[in-house]
C-alpha cells in the first residue's frame, strides 16, 4: 500500500536528502573543486593550489606557515613549476614594464640614442649612419632591442599584455622561471630577426618576449585545464595584425613564441624528481640555438 503525502515513514524508510552542490573555491566563489588545503581544508581551485610535501595548500596557509602548524624544518611550499612562493607575485613585471618605460623616455629625450640600441638597420633615418651591430660583435643588441620602442602605441600594447600575461605566470613559475622564459623567449626573438631580417630594415621592441609569454600562458592553460578558446583567440588576432600590418617585425613574434611554448612546456610539465635539470637545461638548449643562429649570420654577413 502506498503512503500518502505527509504520512510518517514506515519502519526502515528514509526521507530524500537534498543534493548537495560540489565546494567551489573560496578564493574563486566561480570555481568548483573537489580538492582542500591539507592544513586548514577549504576548498582550492588549481589556481590556489601549492604544491607541498603531501597534497596542496592554499596560499594563506602558505604565507601563514608559522600560524598553521608549520615548522621552520618543514619543507617550503612551491609554485606549480617549482618556484618560491613570495608575498607580491607580480613585482618582476612590475620591473620588466618600469625598465621599458624608462628605455622608451630615454629615446625620446635623445633620438640618437635609438641608434645604439635597435638590433639591426637603421634608427633613425638619415643622418644616422646604418649600423651593422651584432655582425660587428656588438652582441647587447640582441637584449637591447627587447627593451626599446619608439611608438607610443608599439609601448602601450606590448607593456598592457606583459601586464595582463606576465603576472599570472610570475605567480604560476615563480620569479627565477618567470624571467628565464621572459629573456630567453626576447633573445629567441632576436636571433630570428636577425638571421631572416634584411640587415638595413630597422628592428626593436620587446614584441618577441610577449609573444612568448603568449606560448607559456597557452601551455601553462592546458596545462590546468582551463578553457583555451580566450588565449587562442587573442593569440589568433595577434598573429594576424603580425603578418598583415606593415613594418612588424614578423620573426620576432614567431621566435619569441615558439622559444616561449617550448620553455614554458618544460617550466610546467618537467617531473618534480629532474625538475631543476628539465626546466634550466631545455633553456641552455634553446640559448644554444640562439647563438647557433647569431653566429650563423655573422658568418652570412662576412
Amino acid at each position: 500500500m502506498d503512503q500518502a503525502p505527509g504520512s510518517p515513514q514506515g519502519p526502515g524508510e528514509q526521507s530524500p536528502q537534498p543534493a548537495q552542490s560540489p565546494p567551489v573555491c573560496y578564493r574563486h566563489p566561480d570555481r568548483e573543486t573537489g580538492v582542500r588545503c591539507t592544513r586548514c581544508e577549504r576548498p582550492i581551485c588549481p589556481e590556489c593550489m601549492v604544491s607541498a610535501s603531501v597534497g596542496f595548500q592554499c596560499p594563506e596557509c602558505v604565507r601563514n606557515g608559522s600560524g598553521t602548524g608549520h615548522t621552520p624544518g618543514a619543507s617550503t611550499p612551491r609554485t606549480l613549476a617549482g618556484g618560491t612562493i613570495v608575498a607580491d607575485p607580480r613585482l618582476l613585471t612590475k620591473i620588466l614594464i618600469g625598465i621599458n618605460l624608462a628605455v622608451f623616455i630615454a629615446v625620446q629625450t635623445s633620438t640618437s640614442l635609438l641608434n645604439d640600441l635597435v638590433l639591426i638597420g637603421q634608427w633613425p633615418p638619415a643622418p644616422w649612419p646604418a649600423t651593422e651591430g651584432v655582425a660587428e660583435g656588438q652582441w647587447y643588441r640582441l637584449v637591447t632591442a627587447m627593451f626599446t620602442h619608439q611608438e607610443i602605441w608599439h609601448i602601450a600594447f606590448n607593456m598592457l599584455s606583459l601586464w595582463w600575461l606576465g603576472g599570472p605566470l610570475e605567480q604560476a613559475l615563480g620569479r627565477a622561471r618567470y624571467l628565464t622564459l621572459y629573456l630567453v623567449s626576447g633573445l629567441a626573438g632576436s636571433a630570428l630577426t636577425y638571421l631572416l631580417e634584411a640587415p638595413g630594415t630597422a628592428s626593436l621592441g620587446a614584441s618577441g618576449a610577449i609573444f612568448g609569454l603568449f606560448g607559456a600562458t597557452a601551455v601553462l592553460m592546458r596545462r590546468m585545464n582551463y578553457d583555451m578558446r580566450p588565449i587562442l583567440a587573442l593569440l589568433v588576432i595577434n598573429l594576424i595584425f603580425t603578418f598583415t600590418w606593415q613594418d612588424i617585425a614578423w620573426q620576432a613574434h614567431i621566435g619569441g613564441l615558439v622559444a616561449g611554448a617550448i620553455v614554458g612546456y618544460a617550466m610546467v610539465h618537467a617531473p618534480r624528481e629532474r625538475r631543476s635539470l628539465v626546466q634550466y637545461g631545455t633553456c641552455a638548449a634553446v640559448l644554444l640555438v640562439v647563438i647557433g643562429i647569431t653566429l650563423l649570420r655573422t658568418v652570412q654577413l662576412g
